[in-house]
């Protein structure tokens, strides 16, 4: 039965993928018919198109999507929507991006990345820890509740960025005066901007899926997501489970953004009035990667290299307006993989009836 999932899971992903890649060629033939094929070549080997550049780029792409895909997946398998990922997510990188700032002169380098990735992911914990208590003890909707915190965090943001890390050259912040190590992947991958934050996410990635599938505790967590009313009965805390899978959830989120905001790479944040994107790419990725932790690790790398390929199709005359709609269009069609694997399993259902139904009519 679980290698019969596993195999359906499989094929909806890559069906999602083909159809989508099939759409987004589509999209490339009205824009620029003389040049599909080319720009199609080179969407495809995006991730080799300059060599191993290209390819640590891809990785580096990668690590915000696969954090807050993880923090998504996460909180589905425990049966909650974490929609507010954008805002835990924003506050992780804030706080890092702070701290890095402000301790840089009396913390070494070496142990002030750790402090600030740590403190990032508790930041993120708890922006997620009141839409999660609003559920468990108000039954507020966690959608509602993630959303208007992902807003509410954007603005406390910017006022931060005024009022301790405001950039006088432009309406941004400073940018990180420390940076994640490049833990020998500078040399691997040359010239890229790729660093040790890839490892920290594919880490985390396993940890998660150790929690959720090794221990007592993640089978408490997924009970509860399935069926709420069994757990309770089995003597199980769903108020507990509920906050602790949010929570749980949000370190991830804010785990991303301090990653990328001392990534060393000059990132910062702007005082727009703009939710950031990389929380909510993060639903597709965990919905191609079926809620898997695993999955999340393969779905947020081929979102990355889609990414990056499209950035590298400028070469054949393709408006960059034109990329972002045939990358959006491939990345959310993925998310169609969770469709389609209703639909097999519906067929298989159907399909075992029928066996039964036969077997039945000749005994």
């Amino acid at each position: 039965m679980k290698n019969s999932e596993s195999k359906q899971n499989l094929i909806a992903s890559l069906l999602a993928i083909l159809i989508g890649l099939l759409i987004g060629f589509i999209v490339i033939l009205i824009a620029n018919p003389s040049q599909a094929f080319r720009a199609m070549g080179i969407m495809l080997s995006g991730g080799f198109y300059k060599g191993l550049r290209s390819t640590g780029q891809v990785l580096y792409s990668a690590i915000p999507i696969m954090m807050t895909g993880l923090s998504v997946a996460f909180a589905f398998k425990c049966g909650n929507f974490n929609i507010g990922t954008t805002g835990q997510y924003t506050v992780g990188g804030f706080v890092a991006l702070f701290l890095a700032n402000t301790l840089y002169q009396t913390v070494p380098d070496s142990l002030l990345w750790i402090i600030c990735l740590i403190a990032a992911g508790l930041a993120g914990a708890l922006w997620a820890l009141i839409p999660g208590i609003l559920k468990a003890y108000r039954n507020v909707n966690i959608v509602i509740s993630g959303i208007m915190f992902n807003y509410i965090g954007m603005y406390l943001v910017i006022e931060g960025v005024k009022a301790f890390i405001y950039d006088s050259a432009g309406a941004r912040s400073q940018t990180s005066k420390i940076a994640v190590p490049k833990m020998g992947l500078n040399h691997i991958f040359p010239g890229s901007d790729v660093n040790g934050g890839i490892i920290i996410a594919i880490a985390l990635c396993v940890v998660a899926y150790i929690i959720l599938n090794k221990t007592t505790f993640g089978y408490e967590l997924k009970a509860c997501g399935y069926n709420p009313e069994a757990s309770r009965y089995a003597g199980m805390s769903e108020k507990k489970i509920v906050i602790l899978s949010m929570v749980i959830s949000g370190f991830f989120s804010g785990i991303g953004g301090g990653l990328v905001y001392i990534g060393g790479t000059g990132r910062a944040f702007t005082t727009a009035e703009v939710t950031l994107p990389e929380g909510f790419n993060g639903i597709p990725v965990a919905l191609l990667g079926m809620n898997s932790p695993l999955g999340c690790i393969l779905a947020a790398l081929f979102v990355s290299y889609i990414n990056v390929g499209g950035n590298y199709m400028q070469a054949c005359n393709i408006p960059v307006e034109i990329i972002d709609v045939i990358s959006a269009v491939i990345i959310y069609f993925s998310s169609f993989a969770l469709m389609i694997r209703l639909y097999l399993q519906n067929r298989e259902k159907k399909k075992h009836k029928k066996e039964v139904a036969v077997e039945g009519g000749q005994e």
